[in-house]
């Protein structure tokens, strides 16, 4: 299943997160074994290369995946984000990425324009099919928008049901930018909540399943992260049931807002 991106081209539901894998290479074979078609990189992650070896070693034609990563240092001016996208591209060793995204508005809007323009260049280049943003609040995507030749197709922001950043979501969904869902399963902290408990006994689903569940129902793209492939493949088995109306509306009503975060979900820098 793919959702079709304002750029024409088509990313998979559903992505393999890898940000802090112990055995990314192996993860990464694990997800395409079962049927994953997306990872998602960063720089940041230290971990491109592994990524780019299981691409080769997994068999599977280069344009069936689709591959993201992600450029953190956006300081430099465009020269300096244009040699950063390069590397990437080097140490993945593929000719193209599906997906680019800046990390995060961290860096101030100079930089953040520059670096927008450089990620243009690179789609104009061949190098990158896609670009996007990641954390960004509504005022960075205001900006963003005002200058874009390219427009953002993606903003990566972390989203579970404690942490729903409605006024983003709602914003991203104006614009047809698709919202991709990072730490969906709140790196575990939240699976002993009594409504996610009741919810997932009762479709005999994990915790985990029901999250990704929620995402996929919401309209979002969760990146599940795990390096186990026993919940590599759970992860991914969600296709078999639904949520009813008011599974989705008691799962809704645990939003904490900015409380509810599990990470550093930096949406309001400056």
């Amino acid at each position: 299943m793919d959702k079709i991106l304002s750029s024409k081209f088509t990313m998979p539901v559903i992505g393999l997160g890898v940000f802090e894998s112990r055995s990314c290479k192996q993860s990464c074979l694990e997800a395409f074994k079962v049927g994953y078609k997306h990872i998602d990189s960063a720089q940041y992650y230290r971990n491109e290369n592994e990524v780019g070896q299981a691409v080769k070693e997994s068999g599977i034609p280069r344009g069936e995946l689709f591959i993201t990563t992600k450029v953190m240092d956006i300081n430099g001016g465009e020269k300096e984000v244009s040699v950063r996208i390069q590397n990437s591209l080097r140490r993945i060793d593929i000719e193209y990425l599906d997906l680019l995204l800046i990390h995060s508005p961290i860096g101030g809007a100079d930089n953040r324009i520059a670096a927008w323009k450089a990620f243009e260049q690179a789609v104009d280049s061949g190098k990158v099919r896609s670009i996007g943003v990641s954390n960004y609040g509504v005022k960075h995507l205001k900006e963003v928008l005002s200058i874009a030749r390219i427009k953002p197709v993606v903003n990566q922001i972390e989203l579970h049901p404690w942490c729903q950043q409605k006024d983003i979501v709602k914003f991203c969904q104006s614009e047809n930018i698709v919202v991709q869902a990072y730490t969906p399963l709140t790196r575990g902290k939240n699976f002993g909540d009594p409504v996610l408990q009741k919810v997932s006994h009762k479709h005999n689903k994990t915790p985990a399943q029901i999250l990704v569940k929620w995402c996929l129902q919401k309209g979002y793209v969760p990146l599940p992260k795990s390096d186990n492939p026993d919940r590599i493949k759970s992860n991914f088995e969600v296709f078999d049931f639904t949520l009813d109306e008011n599974d989705m509306n008691e799962l809704d009503s645990l939003d904490k807002g900015k409380a509810g975060a599990v990470t550093w979900n930096p949406v309001n820098a400056d």
